[in-house]
């Protein structure tokens, strides 16, 4: 390896990641996250299989300008019994108006055997038709070796006379795909070595799958033998478990291996941003836990750990997270210390001495709510308040004297068994007796609109307020319907911001009440700061 070298970075988010189970890209999703790939400095953006369906076609008819990127349109060779220039599939990919055109095509000799059914000399020469017609239409060709290791493994001679055809007729990158995902780094390192002495590595480039979860091993397994184009998918989205992850790919190659790609040093830190918009396009949960870009990649929780990562991060941190777009989290919990509970205040703005009597007291709260079964480390606005509490910041904003929550079931007027909520409350506020009567689909949501109903006057802020998410987890399962139960509640003030909340409780309308009073205090505190 030669320090600074390009690897190039093929996207197939829009084509690969579209068969993620769940995923549907409309025309507009897919011209946004092509301006996104382009923006952060992605070689290639495969936009889709002109032709193929409705919503790449309409993509193609009117494709995004990219700057940086070269749109690449994906399809098959040439059908057996065609001409290349007669083909109406590459037709439809020379039409595209595509900058590069890559083609799928076998190199396994079964698949030719059973797939194709055809002659294996005459699936070469569809390989090099297809190429040969792209470059005549002045077109960069590219061409994925389908199931290229397993062919390999099985008759070498044959997977590599498929790939040599594709070279020999003006391929610009001979893409080396691990189809079904099975092939283990040892396996990559060895072949993609021995095919380095047919084709040149400048010219060689890796398409991996997970279904080992080794895909991003894999890819740079080849990288390390010599490809110098690598193809993945933002986040790893794709059929089955996915694709090589472009998202931890890339810093792991830049950072860790030394090699150039077409993103900057600039671009790299919006790495975190670009991951976490493709999740909220696709209205997915974000993975915590994904390297690089995860909200918990660079989150410490041990007090003699977290104390650690503050005096020598590197000792617990093997980047500065702010190179990704990220940051670090001092999480607060039952094995917290003062240097945790420092930190987390920092972070909140919080300015407060070392010494200051509250700072103990407030570690031993800590310990014991979450004794009781709190978590304060995903709920970092009940923290806030319990800290500002502690320290005497946060005004009582309103009292609640009492509420009652009742269900109904019961058969409609259409003969329909239904069940109705129905929550009283008792609001105190400046000294006022409010009482409120709602109905909801359930006895949170009717309790959350009682609340709503007796406080909004008073606080107009609070219309916008949103719950947005709410999780039950049973704390004491072995003791039944008489177990402890803790609720977290994910709010929102309807512009982006997005805050979470517990409450624990052996009642469960009382644990989310708990986690609802929270949630509105935290808007009412911040509307105040």
């Amino acid at each position: 390896m030669t320090v600074g070298e390009r690897i190039f970075l093929y996207d197939t988010t829009l084509r690969d990641g579209a068969q993620t189970q769940g995923v549907d890209f409309s025309v507009t999703d897919k011209l946004a996250v092509a301006e996104e790939l382009d923006r952060l400095g992605i070689d290639y953006v495969e936009g889709g299989w002109p032709g193929a369906n409705p919503t790449d076609t309409a993509f193609f008819a009117e494709p995004p300008l990219l700057r940086h990127a070269r749109l690449t349109a994906f399809g098959m060779t040439r059908r057996p019994g065609r001409s290349a220039a007669n083909d109406p599939g590459l037709a439809a990919l020379l039409d595209s108006g595509s900058a590069a055109v890559c083609i799928v095509g076998k190199s396994w000799d079964f698949q030719v055997d059973v797939a194709l059914g055809i002659g294996r000399d005459e699936n070469i020469d569809l390989i090099g038709d297809s190429i040969a017609q792209i470059r005549h239409r002045d077109r960069e060709a590219l061409f994925d070796a389908e199931h290229f290791f397993d062919g390999y493994k099985a008759n070498p001679a044959y997977a590599l006379r498929c790939i040599t055809a594709a070279f020999e007729a003006g391929a610009r990158w001979i893409v080396l795909c691990d189809t079904n995902g099975g092939t283990l780094p040892h396996e990559i390192d060895a072949i993609v070595a021995a095919v380095t002495q047919t084709i040149p590595g400048d010219r060689l480039g890796i398409h991996c799958h997970n279904d080992t979860q080794n895909a991003v091993a894999n890819s740079l397994a080849a990288v390390r033998s010599g490809v110098r184009m690598i193809q993945g998918t933002l986040n790893g989205l794709g059929e089955r478990c996915g694709n090589a992850n472009l998202v931890a790919l890339i810093p792991t190659l830049m950072i860790k291996m030394g090699y150039t790609t077409g993103i900057s040093e600039a671009g790299l830190t919006r790495l975190t941003a670009v991951s976490r918009a493709l999740d909220e396009r696709l209205n997915r949960a974000p993975d915590n836990h994904a390297a690089y870009v995860g909200a918990s990649a660079f989150a410490h929780k041990g007090g003699l750990h977290a104390s650690a990562v503050e005096k020598n991060p590197a000792c617990y941190e093997h980047i500065d997270p702010s190179r990704v777009g990220n940051s670090r989290v001092i999480l607060v919990s039952d094995q917290a210390g003062r240097s945790n509970i420092l930190t987390r205040l920092r972070e909140l703005g919080i300015t407060v001495d070392a010494d200051h009597p509250g700072i103990n007291r407030l570690v031993t709260i800590v310990k014991d709510k979450e004794f009781q079964g709190y978590a304060f480390d995903g709920a970092e606005a009940s923290f806030e308040l319990l800290a500002r509490r502690a320290l005497d910041e946060v005004p009582s904003f309103f009292r609640l004297m009492s509420f009652r929550v009742l269900d109904e079931r019961r058969f409609n007027a259409n003969n329909r068994l239904v069940t109705l909520s129905e929550a009283t409350v008792k609001v105190e506020i400046a000294g006022e007796l409010i009482m409120t009567v709602a109905e909801g689909n359930g006895p949170v949501n009717a309790l959350d609109t009682a609340l709503r109903q007796a406080l909004i006057p008073a606080f107009p802020v609070l219309a916008g307020v949103q719950l947005v998410d709410y999780k039950v987890r049973i704390l004491t399962p072995g003791e039944g319907t008489k177990a402890v139960t803790r609720v977290m509640i994910e709010s929102s003030d309807g512009r982006g911001h997005r805050w979470t909340t517990v409450g624990v409780s052996a009642n469960v309308i009382d644990a989310s009440y708990e986690a609802l009073n929270d949630s509105i205090s935290y808007r009412l505190f911040q509307a105040m700061s």
